[in-house]
Formats: structure tokens, C-alpha cells, sequence
């Protein structure tokens, strides 16, 4: 009852108040200013301490009330939000409006937006007088500054480029900090935005870790799923803890998630490479589950955090590749790179729409920017997806590449030819082009693991030169460049690899009969290596020449009829995403151990893991001997 006849008891005061500056403006307009401004000050800290009486509704009441002034407010606010030049706004101090300091605060933050397209136009707005006039205003009344208006009016200051050193700008900072915890979570969050993009000076940076420890530690006002996304992508980035939080948060959220919410929590997720699987999961289970029309934009940018994040669900998979094959008449070249390459980093092939993709470009070859056709290539290439069309499509790309090839940039030269070595469409005009000793000497000494990546792929080139090309004349790489590095050995052992090679060990019993990690010349590592007479009996490698290897060995030819096995382990990275199809890169590998004179004893992961004993294990290597010896003889 008690609140009741007090907020009664304000209200009359603020009315009356109201009154008098209407009906006596002439008697004592700077006295009443100052009345008016005190009441509401004192308004304002009585509802907001801590041994207030009031109610909260009463709190709000007067938080909102406004200063009041003797020209109508409503007028001004218009006269600023429809200011079309900063001239307009200074023009407001030289009318004699009595502007209060909210309104200051307002012409700032419309200045900032009008000089957001005219960056050069700053430095002498700031020389202004009138704006020095405006900021001095301001600062002295900064405390009265409306809560929503504060941090927008920081965020303009910062966008106006103010120094660093400027008491206006160093007022309203601190006037940020004292508000911290009655501004609005939103509101901090973009002033955190600000902070790190706008200003990189040590003051900014000093405020930026204060709003980063105020959103961490109030995490939990965040209400509804729009707020939510924004500060994710806002200023996620900026705090690996406030992160963290913002995931339960979404986890916590994200029923009310719609498709566009889903998408940006998706690409937020991809831009930051954070693969936070009870996320993925959870927007994964939603996209499948609920009925939503997924736009065009929405599907590619789902395409690509998926193959950005690695993360694979077999039912968005197929939905994204069903919903695109419906829209792929209406794609553009871009898009189609774009979409195409997330498929390859998921490992997805799905052959409906990437024929689609190969007939959009038959459809367009003449119109489709070579960068767009690179990326198509390479995920061709990676996925060891041959067209239907295939003559017609390789055709119009050797046209394409043509005289372009050489100019592109270095790296990006080899992975072309790479791709096409691994399709089987390697012309021996674009083997020369990288093979050249100009070209390939800049990365032979490369410590990088770029360079040791594209190196790699220039031995597979080689390799593709010596072992599929038999008309193909030169250049090839220099002997000395081919002999293996540590790093091609250097890596980290496998599960399989280590079960294979101790069996391997049983089964050959003695090092003569057989090698283990074999580094060939064509930059592929064999498993195993053993050579077998014509009874199937070991031979002693040791003793016979091994034109694989960068230095050879032994001095004999083997003996008639015998053959060199090689054993080729294949992990689950090395396949089709739920296929048993080999990736192009390890297709290619296996194509040229045979050309170089090897029986392969394949053993996939699949096949391995139903093997329990060490026995089952022994005679399934054993067993594919024999029938690798038998396939060679029906021959």
C-alpha cells in the first residue's frame, strides 16, 4: 500500500513539474532546467538503490522518465532521425535548440551512421566547433544518459574515430563501466563488437576484457534464440570460455531454433572451427526431424559448415544432396564450385547431382570462371567421380585450361595436374608444364608443410609420367629429388597398421623374407614388400634389383616367374563416406604399385576389424597371398 501511494505521490510531482515548464517559459527557463533536471536525477538514484521501498513497475516508471526540456522532444528526435547531412545535425546548435543530453547522444550515433560510407569526412567533422561544442555538452551530462542510448553512443564515438586521448570519449568509457551491470545483455555484447573490431588501442582492449567477463558471468539472461545467435557470432569468437557457454546455452535453446538461426549457428561454428559434436548433433536431429523449407542459401551454407567441420550425418547428407539436385538448374557456376567442394571435404559422393554439376558445366563451359572450374576438378578428383559424359567434359576442361595453366598460381598448377593425373586425364603438355625444372625447383627445398604437401603431389605427377605414359618424353624430377624424406615414414602409427605389421612379423619369421614400410620413388609407402618364386615360396629381397626404390639394391634380376607382392592397408579416412570406394588420392596410389610391377594385397579396415585371433589374422593375409598368386596365373 505503501508503494502504491508513493508512486501516486511521484507521478502528481512529475506532472506538476511538467505543467510549470509549459506554462512559465519566459519566467525562468535556466532555474527550471535545473529543477527539472535535479527531480529526475534524484529520481533516478532513489529507485535505483539499494534501500529503495519502491516496486520494480515503479522503477521501470521512472527510469524511463525523460529530462525535460522546453522545446518538444518529439520534434527534435524527429528533426535527428531524418537528418540526411552531419551539416543538419550541427545545424541544431545553431538554431538555439535547448538539446538535453540524450539528444547529443543522439545526433552522435546518427553521425556515425551518415559518415558511415564517407570515412574521409572525420577528421574535419571532429575540427568542428560545433561538434567540440557538442561533445562538451555531452560530457557534461553524461550520467544522464538513457541505458539503451549509452553503449549505441560508445559504439558511434568509436566509429567517428575519436583519439584515444579525448576526455569526452575516456568519460563515456567509464561512465560504461560504472553501468555495467544495469545495461542490457544485448547491448553489452555489441559494445564487445565494437570494442574488438572498431579500436584496437589500449584503452579498448582494457574495456573489451571487462564486457567479456560481464557476458561470461551473466550467460544465463540470454532468453531467447535470436539474441543467442547474434552473440555467438558477435563476439563468440572473442572469449574461448564465453564460448563454451553460449554452446549449453544453444544446446539449451535450440528447439526454438528455426532454419535460419540453425544455419548461422552452423557457419558460426565452421568460421571459428569449433566441432562441438553435441551441437552438430543436436542441429543435425532438428533439421532432420522438423518439416522447414531450407532456401537455397540456407542448403550451401549448411553444405559447407558440414564439410568445413568434417562432420558427417548420414540423413542431412542426403537431404542437403536431394534438396540441391532440385535447385541445380538454377545454381550458378560459383555455387556450384562452392557446393561441390563441401561434398568432397565430406566425402560424399552422390552421383545424381554431380552429374548434374558436370552437365551445368557442359551446359556453360564458355561462361564458367576458371577459378569455379578448379574447385570443380579438385573435388572430382578427390571423390574419383568420372562423368558419364566424360570425353565430351575433359575435353572442354584441357580447352579451358589450355594456354590459362601456366599463369595460374604455382600450387595451385600442380593440384590441377594432380587431379587430372588421378581421373586418368593427364595430357603430357600439362605433365611438362610442372615437371619442368624452373617450375618444380622452387619447392624442392620447401620446410613448410605446404610445400611438403604440393612436393608430394609432384612425385605422384612423376610417378604418373613414368608409370602411365610410356610415350611421355621429359622432363621428369632428378633422382635425388625422388629418394624418400624421414617425413613420409615420420607418422603417427595406426591401430590396423600396428596389427598388420605384427602379424606380418609372424607370418614372414624372418626380415630376408619381406620389408615392412616401404618408401618407393613414386611417393607412395608401401606396408609390406615380399617377393615370391614361382612355387610361392619367399625370396631374400636383399639379393634382387628393386627399381621402385630411389636407391636401389642387390645386384640380381629375380628369378623367372616371380612376383613382388605389395601390401596396401586401407583406414576408414581413405573411403567414400559409407562406401567401400576408395577416395581418388589412394585410387591413384593403387594404380601405380601395379604398374610398377606389384600384386596388391588389399586390406581394408572393414574386412580387419571381423578378424579376432591372431590366427584368423595369419590366415587371412595367407589367404589373399594365394589368391592374389592365383588371379596373376588365370591371367
Amino acid at each position: 500500500m505503501e508503494d502504491i501511494m508513493a508512486a501516486h505521490l511521484v507521478k502528481q510531482c512529475t506532472c506538476l513539474l511538467r505543467e510549470a515548464a509549459r506554462l512559465a517559459p519566459a519566467m525562468a527557463p535556466i532555474g527550471q532546467l535545473r529543477l527539472a533536471r535535479v527531480a529526475h536525477k534524484t529520481l533516478t538514484s532513489s529507485a535505483t538503490s539499494p534501500s529503495s521501498h519502491f516496486s520494480s513497475s515503479m522503477m521501470k516508471l521512472v527510469d524511463s522518465e525523460k529530462v525535460f526540456t522546453l522545446y518538444p522532444e518529439n520534434h527534435i528526435d524527429q528533426l535527428i532521425k531524418k537528418a540526411k547531412r552531419p551539416e543538419e545535425l550541427l545545424e541544431l546548435l545553431d538554431a538555439g535548440h535547448h538539446l538535453n543530453n540524450n539528444q547529443a547522444a543522439l545526433i552522435f550515433i546518427r553521425l556515425s551512421q551518415l559518415l558511415f560510407e564517407k570515412p574521409e569526412d572525420k577528421a574535419s567533422l571532429i575540427q568542428d566547433a560545433r561538434f567540440q561544442q557538442l561533445l562538451r555538452l555531452l560530457n557534461s551530462q553524461i550520467s544522464s544518459v538513457w541505458h539503451g542510448t549509452l553503449p549505441r553512443l560508445l559504439r558511434s564515438l568509436y566509429a567517428l574515430g575519436l583519439p584515444e586521448t579525448s576526455k569526452e570519449l575516456q568519460s563515456v568509457e567509464q561512465e560504461v563501466r560504472w553501468r555495467m551491470r544495469r545495461l542490457k545483455y544485448k547491448h553489452l555484447a555489441l559494445l564487445a563488437d565494437s570494442c574488438a573490431t572498431l579500436s584496437q588501442k589500449q584503452h579498448s582492449k582494457e574495456l573489451l576484457a571487462e564486457l567479456l567477463m560481464h557476458l561470461e558471468r551473466r550467460w544465463t539472461e540470454i532468453e531467447d534464440g535470436r539474441t543467442l545467435v547474434t552473440i555467438m557470432m558477435k563476439v563468440g569468437h572473442l572469449s574461448e570460455s564465453l564460448m563454451n557457454r553460449l554452446e549449453d546455452k544453444c544446446l539449451e535453446l535450440v528447439e526454438q531454433f528455426g532454419p535460419d538461426e540453425l544455419r548461422k549457428v552452423l557457419v558460426v561454428l565452421a568460421a571459428q572451427s569449433r566441432r562441438s559434436v553435441p551441437l552438430l548433433r543436436a542441429v543435425s536431429y532438428h533439421l532432420v526431424q522438423k518439416p522447414f523449407h531450407l532456401t537455397k542459401g540456407v542448403l550451401l551454407d549448411l553444405a559447407y559448415a558440414y564439410g568445413k567441420l568434417n562432420f558427417h550425418q548420414t540423413q542431412v547428407c542426403q537431404r542437403l544432396a536431394a534438396d540441391l539436385l532440385s535447385l541445380a538448374p538454377n545454381l550458378t557456376s560459383g555455387e556450384v564450385a562452392r557446393c561441390a567442394k563441401s561434398f568432397a571435404l565430406l566425402k560424399w559422393l552422390n552421383l545424381p547431382l554431380f552429374e548434374a554439376f558436370a552437365q551445368h558445366f557442359l551446359n556453360r563451359a564458355q561462361d564458367i570462371p576458371l577459378p569455379h572450374l578448379c574447385s570443380m576438378l579438385l573435388a572430382f578428383a578427390r571423390l574419383n567421380f568420372h562423368p558419364d559424359q566424360e570425353d565430351q567434359f575433359f575435353s572442354l576442361v584441357h580447352e579451358k585450361l589450355g594456354s590459362e595453366l601456366a599463369g595460374l598460381e604455382p600450387a595451385l598448377q600442380v593440384d590441377l595436374v594432380w587431379a587430372l593425373c588421378v581421373l586418368q586425364q593427364a595430357q603430357e603438355a600439362e605433365l611438362q608444364t610442372v615437371l619442368h625444372p624452373k617450375f618444380h625447383t622452387q619447392f624442392l627445398g620447401g620446410e613448410s608443410q605446404k610445400d611438403q604437401n604440393i612436393f608430394q603431389k609432384l612425385l605422384h605427377i612423376n610417378a604418373t609420367a613414368l608409370l602411365e605414359h610410356p610415350e611421355y618424353s621429359g622432363p621428369l624430377l632428378p633422382a635425388s629429388a625422388v629418394a624418400p624424406r624421414l617425413s613420409a615414414l615420420d607418422r603417427k602409427v595406426t591401430p590396423l597398421q600396428k596389427e598388420l605389421q605384427e602379424t606380418l612379423k609372424g607370418l614372414l619369421g624372418s626380415t630376408d623374407r619381406g620389408s615392412l614400410e616401404v618408401a618407393t620413388q613414386y611417393g607412395w609407402v608401401l606396408d609390406a614388400e615380399v617377393l615370391l618364386d614361382s612355387d610361392g615360396q619367399f625370396l631374400p629381397l636383399r639379393d634382387f634389383v628393386a627399381p621402385h626404390l630411389a636407391q636401389p639394391i642387390g645386384s640380381q634380376p629375380p628369378p623367372p616367374g616371380a612376383k613382388r607382392l605389395a601390401f596396401l592397408r586401407w583406414e576408414f579416412p581413405n573411403f567414400n563416406n559409407r562406401s567401400k570406394d576408395l577416395l581418388g588420392r589412394f585410387v591413384l596410389a593403387r594404380r601405380h604399385i601395379l604398374a610398377a610391377g606389384f600384386l596388391i594385397v588389399d586390406v581394408p579396415f572393414y574386412e580387419w576389424l571381423e578378424l579376432k585371433s591372431e590366427w584368423q589374422k595369419g590366415a587371412y593375409l595367407k589367404d589373399k597371398i594365394r589368391k592374389a598368386m592365383s588371379e596373376e596365373l588365370a591371367k
